[in-house]
């Protein structure tokens, strides 16, 4: 029997939204209690649609951009008491923390009679250190702010920071910018290939993945030797001062995957979740306008036109066209609530083979 693999690719705002205000205007954080309600509401409609599709494969990946900023923050304002904490290991914290939450996902197979296990893959994702992006960074993480707010971020903190988007009332939102690599091979692929051969649905790639990059002379992070009596069976790794884009690393578990699994009649669809519904062409202008169905080739002469954000929608488009070209059945962008919708092709944008 055909059976899909289904990668679902939340952002970091499923959980913890950002550009957050009160009722008198006022910016506020999501906390963990609205995290957890957040969480649940998505884990729901995850749990709904593995019910109604219960032969397929599913994997859940997230963001944490706003999460992976608030640890790095809280660890800065600490500075006098604790010792610094590097991007790689904030990035392992979201992915325990953040999988902790999206374990809901449990209670809700349950509640819908859904025999499933979800289970959380604490993951590394290889990158080149000497990709240009670590030069130039364009990752945003943390919580959004004014420009004002964002200048005295880069002259009293030595931030990198970018423009983010527009908020509902039309105001600018800044966040902060960090190096942002492409993902070049997963770690953990047998580890998640078994889990999917067993009927577990693994929660990884979180974060975009815990970036880490080949040893050259067997020495690791902060000087640990690993020379032994033998020459090691397998490449050895050291964490990486980075935050990897998760849609990026979905697409390439994803084709990962299915490669690994060519033996079986499967196929692969990606399904990035966002806050808005597809990709659009002028974005937040009065020209807006959805696109629904793409090509290959015309995502990739949008792309080449600048039509989409190098910060949100573009690495999205990209890592849509990258699945497809690698394997994979179809990517779709869209709202994890127009899930049914997106399939019939009336919400969302779909990109497919030319």
């Amino acid at each position: 029997m055909a059976r899909r693999l289904v990668l679902f690719a939340l952002g970091g705002n499923e959980i913890s939204p950002v550009g957050l205000k009160d009722e008198h205007g006022e910016k506020i954080e999501a906390d963990i209690a609205s995290q957890w309600q957040r969480t649940a509401q998505t884990c729901e409609l995850i749990a709904k649609i593995i019910r109604r599709y219960p032969n397929d494969y599913y994997l859940v990946s997230h963001g944490n951009g706003p999460q992976v900023g608030n640890i790095l923050r809280r660890a800065e304002l600490a500075g006098g008491e604790l010792f610094p904490l590097p991007l790689d290991v904030c990035v392992a914290d979201t992915q325990g923390a953040m999988g902790y939450m999206l374990g809901q996902l449990n209670n809700f197979f349950r509640t819908y009679g859904v025999e499933r296990l979800a289970t959380t893959v604490v993951n590394q994702i290889v990158v080149d250190p000497k990709d240009p992006a670590f030069a130039t960074p364009g990752k945003f993480i943390g919580s959004a702010m004014t420009k004002d707010e964002a200048m005295d971020k880069k002259v009293q903190s030595g931030w990198d920071v970018a423009l983010y988007q527009k908020d509902s009332a039309g105001e600018e939102m800044w966040r902060r910018v960090v190096a942002s690599p492409q993902p070049k091979d997963i770690v953990e692929l047998e580890t998640l290939k078994v889990l999917l051969q067993n009927n577990i649905v693994p929660i990884a790639g979180g974060g975009g993945g815990i970036p880490v990059a080949p040893l050259d002379d067997l020495v690791g992070s902060y000087g640990i030797n690993y020379k032994g009596t033998t020459a090691p069976i397998a490449p050895l790794y050291r964490g990486v001062e980075a935050v990897i884009d998760k849609d990026l690393s979905t697409a390439l578990i994803g084709n990962k995957l299915l490669q690994e699994m060519k033996d079986e009649d499967i196929s692969g669809e990606l399904f990035i979740f966002t806050n808005v519904d597809g990709a659009k062409l002028n974005f937040q202008t009065p020209e807006e306008k959805s696109l629904r169905l793409l090509t290959v080739s015309e995502a990739e002469k949008l792309m080449s036109e600048g039509a989409f954000p190098g910060g949100s929608m573009g690495p999205k488009i990209q890592a849509a066209i990258n699945f497809v070209k690698n394997g994979g059945t179809k990517a779709c962008i869209t709202q994890v609530s127009l899930y049914e919708e997106t399939l019939s092709g009336s919400r969302g944008t779909t990109i497919v083979a030319d």
